[in-house]
Order: structure tokens, then C-alpha cells, then sequence
């Protein structure tokens, strides 16, 4: 595999981080979490957000690479713009699965920063949260799904449904008949959302299958893991440097031998989960199978990151637990990060599980 970045990435990634960086100095006691439509419009203009849509269709053509290239500068940030459901979930996946209309209707209006989508996808190892039969005009789909991911300010969903022909994902509109979402607040903001379908009818068309499911499930994950990269990333630079500052017995408390080796280990800790990220994010823009480096990439991004963050919490003291503090804003992203999509344990489960299925 290569792990050189390509140019697009490098140029996507310096364009997002001179806009993110640009909008935090701007904000600086701004709030965990949340949406920020001006920001989102602001990378919609620059065009991060054409990597939503297929080059067919007017877009870059940008794959995942390149959208994990943006989600490390937005985690560096810790920017509340929902790219990941948005455009590496969901409308990645309709572009991809679905039909010109999902893209006039749904993908379109993402790629303007005029939208916002999100997916309701079952934690690694769960089973699929929606329900799916057929009805005379199509599917009726039922079912609950917690804290879905930038769900509080999406206008559609992509629902994974579980049905006799196997899961498959669905398109909702939120303010469909029987649809209801209501706003969570999590650890790092309120952009969650719990989503309620009540026998909602479901137009076969608007049914994706053969494989979307699994497809928009490893996107997604690896995506997540981009997203935490840059978490930690960032929050070991910050953790570092305070070290540096901060004396204790007239000496920088990175001088002391404990807090070097803290450093070092979250050093390792952030370039096992790069390592990884980078595997699984080739293989899939390959079009090879990655189930095995999916799991092995969110486990380092979960069990890692669950490291750095508290390294970086314990290294800062007192400031480290002070919620004013940029430390806290990125113990919080990382924390949610480590959880979403299923955790450490649950990606070792699958991980062994895809392991003892492989044929010799």
C-alpha cells in the first residue's frame, strides 16, 4: 500500500485548516459541539464539501481518502460541522448506492452547505436498530436508534433496517410521517439525536441494498477514526507544549522522566492510530476487503485514544478538568470518539470473530 498523500489531500487538508483555524480563533469560548451553519456554509463555498458528490455529477470526484484528510483538520479543531455523517456517511453512500433523484434531492443541497444529513447506523457487534416489512406500496420500517451522530440538525436519515432479505439502509426525510427525532445532548454537545420511526412508509426506491449497509458502516467507521486522529493529534501538540511552559521546582515539568514517558507513549499511541487509519482507508478506496483493518483501526482509535486523552488531562493538572479550558473540549471529542460505532472491546469481538471465519 502507499500512505502518500495524493495532491488533492494535501491541498483539501490545508484549505480546511485555514478556515478551521480561522473560525476557532474567531470563537474562542465557544461551546462543546453543536452546528454551526455559517461555518458549514463557509467550507461549502471553498468547496471541501464536493467530495459528496460523484464526479458524474458535477462534483471532485473526491473518495475517502481525501475526506479523511478534511476530518483529521476538523478534529484538530474540534469544529462543529457535521461532515462526517453528512458527506463521508450518508451522502457518500447516495451517491454511490442510490439514484440521480437521491442525488438531486439529498446530496446536492450537502455539497452547497445548504443541508445536513445524518445515518443511523447499529454499534459494531449490535444488531440493526430499524425494522423492515414489506407493505403493498413498499416497506414500513419501525424501530429507535440513540445519540445518532449530527441527528439533531439533519434533514434526512439513512436508517439501517433489518428485513428478511437481509439489512439495508433507507432513506428518510425527517419530517416524514411517523418520524420522530429529538435532540441529545452528549458529552461533547448537542448535535445527537434520538430517532423514532413509527410504521414509516419507505418507497422501494428509496431502499438501499446489496451491501450498503456494510459498505457505509466501514466508511463511516474510518471515518470516525480520521476524526479521531485529528483529536488526539491536537491534543497531544497542546499537552506537549504546556509541558514545556509549566514549571514545578523551578524546572518545565516535561523535564521530569514521568511525564516524558507519558508523552512518549501518547506519541506512540497517535501514530499506531494514524498507521492503522491510513491501512483501512486505502483498502477501501481500493475496492479491497478492510473488515479486519476497520476493526483494527477503530480498536486503536478508541483503546489509543482513550490513552492520549487522559494522558492529556493528567499532564495539565488542575486546568485539564476545568471545563473552560481547550483540554476538556478534546478529552470530550475523544471520549465520544472512543465510544461511537461500538468500542474497543466490541471491535476486538469482531475483529476475532472475522479472523476465526477466515479460510486458511
Amino acid at each position: 500500500m502507499d500512505f502518500s498523500y495524493t495532491e488533492a489531500q494535501h491541498d483539501l487538508a490545508g484549505l480546511a485548516r485555514r478556515i478551521l483555524t480561522d473560525w476557532v480563533e474567531r470563537h474562542p469560548g465557544r461551546e462543546l459541539g453543536g452546528f454551526d451553519p455559517e461555518l458549514w456554509r463557509s467550507m461549502a463555498t471553498a468547496g471541501l464539501l464536493d467530495a459528496a458528490l460523484p464526479a458524474e455529477a458535477g462534483g471532485g470526484g473526491f473518495g475517502l481518502l481525501e475526506q479523511c484528510s478534511v476530518l483529521i483538520e476538523i478534529g484538530r479543531t474540534v469544529a462543529p460541522v457535521p461532515y462526517l455523517a453528512s458527506v463521508t456517511a450518508t451522502a457518500s453512500a447516495l451517491a454511490r448506492f442510490g439514484t440521480p433523484s437521491h442525488v438531486e434531492r439529498w446530496v446536492l443541497p450537502v455539497s452547497r452547505g445548504e443541508a445536513a444529513l445524518a445515518v443511523a447506523l447499529a454499534d459494531e457487534g449490535a444488531p440493526a436498530p430499524f425494522t423492515g416489512q414489506r407493505s403493498r406500496d413498499g416497506w414500513q420500517v419501525s424501530g429507535t436508534q440513540t445519540a445518532v451522530l449530527d441527528g439533531a440538525h439533519a434533514a434526512g436519515f439513512l436508517c439501517e433496517v433489518a428485513t428478511d432479505e437481509g439489512d439495508v439502509l433507507v432513506v428518510v426525510p425527517a419530517e416524514a410521517p411517523g418520524v420522530t427525532v429529538s435532540a441529545q445532548r452528549t458529552v461533547d454537545g448537542d448535535d445527537a439525536a434520538l430517532v423514532e420511526l413509527h410504521e414509516v412508509a419507505v418507497a422501494t426506491d428509496d431502499v438501499l441494498g446489496s451491501g450498503a449497509a456494510t459498505l457505509t458502516r466501514q466508511h463511516a467507521t474510518v471515518g470516525l477514526c480520521a476524526l479521531q486522529l485529528g483529536v488526539v493529534e491536537r491534543a497531544l501538540e497542546l499537552t506537549a507544549e504546556y509541558a514545556r511552559e509549566r514549571e514545578q521546582f523551578d524546572k518545565p515539568i516535561g523535564s521530569f522522566q514521568a511525564v516524558r514517558q507519558r508523552l512518549a507513549d501518547a506519541y506512540i499511541d497517535v501514530e499506531a492510530v494514524r498507521l492503522t487509519l491510513w491501512q483501512a482507508a486505502w483498502r477501501l478506496s481500493e475496492g479491497l476487503p478492510a473488515g479486519e483493518e476497520v476493526a483494527t483501526a477503530k480498536f486503536w482509535a478508541a483503546d489509543a485514544g482513550h490513552r492520549v486523552a487522559h494522558t492529556a488531562v493528567h499532564l495539565h493538572g488542575g486546568v485539564g478538568i476545568d471545563t473552560d479550558s481547550p483540554t476538556h473540549r478534546y478529552f470530550a471529542a475523544a471520549k465520544r470518539a472512543e465510544f461511537a460505532l461500538g468500542g474497543a472491546t466490541s471491535q476486538l469481538r469482531a475483529l476475532g470473530t472475522l479472523l476465526a471465519t477466515e479460510q486458511a
